[in-house]
């Protein structure tokens, strides 16, 4: 799934699967995502390559967070 060897960093490798998955909706607006925690599980990887991932994606618009409650994909036009 993730290329360790690859010239792209893990965490955007990450963002690219987590924006997929948001794009065929098999995370949905405005549905709770899998935390940053269970990411790093899933990937194998560090929770703060998971954080990165997260954050990126949030830099482009596509998720939101509300403290206490989670990380959430935004509504598409």
């Amino acid at each position: 799934m993730l290329d360790l060897d690859g010239p792209t960093p893990l965490f955007q490798q990450i963002a690219a699967i987590l924006r997929a998955r948001i794009a065929d909706g098999t995370y949905p607006a405005d549905k709770r995502m899998p935390s940053a925690r269970a990411i790093a599980e899933e990937f194998g990887v560090t929770r703060g390559t998971a954080v990165a991932a997260l954050d990126l994606l949030k830099e482009e618009g596509l998720i939101y967070g509300v403290r206490g409650r989670g990380t959430f994909p935004r509504a598409r036009d």
